[in-house]
Parts: C-alpha cells; structure tokens; sequence
C-alpha cells in the first residue's frame, strides 16, 4: 500500500489509525540472506529498488524479484540482465527482456506520471544499448519518451531535421561516444535540463569512453550535467527526478 492510499484509508474510515501506522512500520526492508530488500525506498525516494543484475546469479534475482512480486509491485526494473538470468526468471514471473540494453521488466505497466516528455538522442547507433538502457527505465519509472537516434555532428542535419520534439521536451538526455560533442551541440539549443551519458564507442585514442566523459564535462553549454560512462541507467533516473518534481510547497 503506498503512503497515499494509506492515508486515504484513515481519512476513509477503512483503515484504523493503529492499523495505518502499523502498515507504514513493518518491514522497512527484509532480509534475504544474500540481500536486504528495501522495501520503504519508494516511501522515501517515490521509486522502488532496483535490481543490479550485473554481479548477481539468477536465482538470487529471481528470489528478490519474487518477493518484490509478492509486494505488490509494477514495474520491477533489473538492470544489467544477463540472457540466461532473464530464461530462469521468464519460468516463474511475468518479464518483459530487451536483450540490447540488458534491461528486464517484471509486471510491465504503461504509466505516464510525468510533467513532459523525455527525449533520448544519441550519436550514433553503436550508442543504442545505453540510449535503450535509459529510455526503458524511464518509461518503467513513468515518463513518456521520444527516441531519436544516430543524429550525431558527423551529420548536423540529421540533428536540425529533429529540432521540433528535442526543443519541446521537458529534459533531454544526450548520449554519444567518440568526442562527446553531441552534448554540447544540444545544450546550445535547448532551454531545459541536458544530461550528458558518454558511452564507450570510439577508437583506441577514445580510451573506452573517457574522452567523451571529459568532452562533456567541459562543455561550454549551461545547463547540461554529465553521468558516468555507459550510465544510461543513472541519466534516466535523474531526467524522471526532474520530469516529476513538484515545488515542496505545493
């Protein structure tokens, strides 16, 4: 039960006061053994844990998805799923598996509780796995995306050509290897929050992404924030922060 509806319980009568806050204190996590399950982040964060499935075995990310499932939830996001890991967890659980960002989705729901759109651009198509690996966390985290890929400065006009739905997004998120100039060229273009992903395409001088990174930390462009390399999961979570932020006073 999210905060909300617990409140609205009491105000409702259907819930006692005693029941409510016995609802809001049991389990803030639960122990798994392998792992503490964070069951109060979305109290705290307004969005559930995360699985990392990079380091861990199937069956540890099957039991804590089980469990989330068991809670009730939408939308369970793992990250960094490895094929066989996704084949283990399809036998007991509803998941969605893009085999291109590594991206899996337990209990997929379509929401859109956003303030905007979000717009994913990309360099090129090599930088699809991470631009993959943002956009579908952040339709799982509720926004609406708009995906423009392989529009880098190679081609400017490939970029110009998408100007109209880049400059009516609400953030952008800018994803490129090799010199990370894409980065800058959109955040010279654009009036809202930019966030910089470099990736780790390029040739031997790229250094697997660290040229892009240090492109993109010195852009001369305002307003653009830059993420670790590949981190189109940490993009996303930030560009969703900001595209449902509501001012602390109402």
């Amino acid at each position: 039960m999210e905060v909300q509806e617990i409140l609205k319980a009491v105000q409702g009568g259907s819930l006692t006061l005693e029941e409510a806050e016995l609802k809001l204190k049991l389990k803030p996590f639960e122990d798994l053994g392998f792992a503490k399950l964070d069951e109060h982040r979305a109290i705290r964060q307004g969005m559930q844990e995360v699985i990392y499935g990079a380091s861990k075995t199937p069956e540890q990310i099957l039991t804590i998805a089980q469990k989330m499932d068991e809670n009730g939830c939408k939308n369970i996001l793992i990250t960094r799923m490895k094929p066989e890991a996704a084949e283990l967890v399809k036998t007991k659980l509803d998941l969605f598996y893009d085999p291109l960002s590594r991206i899996g989705i337990v209990n997929r729901e379509s929401v859109d509780s956003g303030n905007g759109r979000i717009v994913v651009v990309s360099g090129g198509t090599s930088d699809m796995p991470v631009c993959e690996e943002a956009a579908l966390t952040l339709e799982a985290l509720g926004n609406k995306v708009d995906r423009i890929y392989d529009v880098g400065v190679a081609g400017l006009h490939r970029l110009l050509a998408n100007l109209e739905p880049i400059m009516a997004a609400n953030v952008v998120i800018a994803v490129a290897g090799m010199e990370g100039a894409l980065a800058s060229v959109v955040g010279g273009l654009v009036d809202v929050p930019v966030i910089a992903v470099p990736t780790s395409v390029g040739y031997g001088a790229s250094f697997k992404g660290v040229s892009a990174l240090l492109s993109m930390l010195n852009s001369c462009a305002s307003g653009t924030a830059v993420v670790n390399i590949d981190n189109g999961f940490g993009a996303a979570v930030m560009a969703s922060r900001i595209n449902h932020m509501k001012g602390k006073n109402g």
